[in-house]
């Protein structure tokens, strides 16, 4: 095991798509050193070689992500902020967010969870956003995406409608009408995290 001075930091960024999870994620990275592994990292590069959702596409992203968590986690850096599209209704997506999660506690890491939730008028406007499409080819075919983000809202459970919010790792935002930067300054300040210029969190 690396001798580091303090344990690594996983935070959990999720929500439904195009809620702004990466936008939030990259905000929060920026005042806090944590490292930012958006779910498209790992997705755009399995497509460029199996379609979405095949086996070898699955197998890749879960080996993918797996090792950047093991990596991130047994190094110096301070953490990893990932986003997550999480099906609450699905027991698999647990699985695969316990299975995560113990790779930063083996490691006498501290896991901690932001939920963002905001209405759908608003994720199909940000869906189009210059910066989600300039990080996520997958999403740059416009019909699709749309199409997608409307499939997924109609078949799965994306928020968790409060399932966690006695627990003290867990933090819900509704950030209909909240810019990321003050949604950052709020999880900051929620779970302490240490910040790049050593100042306290904006309240």
């Amino acid at each position: 095991m690396t001798d580091r001075t303090h344990p690594p930091t996983l935070l959990f960024v999720v929500g439904p798509p195009a809620v702004g999870k990466m936008t939030v994620g990259h905000e929060i990275a920026a005042r806090t050193g944590l490292r930012l592994f958006h779910n498209h990292h790992t997705i755009d590069l399995a497509l460029r070689f199996f379609p979405y959702g095949t086996p070898p596409f699955q197998r890749l992203v879960g080996e993918f992500r797996r090792r950047i968590f093991e990596e991130v986690a047994a190094s110096e850096l301070p953490g990893l902020i990932f986003t997550y599209v999480w099906a609450f209704d699905h027991a698999s997506d647990d699985e695969a967010v316990e299975d995560y999660a113990t790779i930063f506690r083996a490691r006498g890491g501290r896991v901690v969870f932001v939920e963002l939730e905001a209405e759908q008028e608003e994720r199909l406007r940000r869906n189009e956003t210059e910066f989600r499409l300039a990080e996520k080819p997958f999403k740059r075919d416009l019909e699709r995406s749309r199409r997608q983000l409307l499939e997924l809202d109609a078949t799965y459970q994306l928020n968790s409608r409060g399932r966690f919010d006695a627990r003290p790792d867990y933090l819900r935002v509704d950030n209909t009408a909240r810019p990321a930067a003050a949604v950052a300054e709020r999880v900051i300040a929620h779970f302490a995290l240490p910040r790049l210029d050593g100042s306290a969190p904006v309240r």
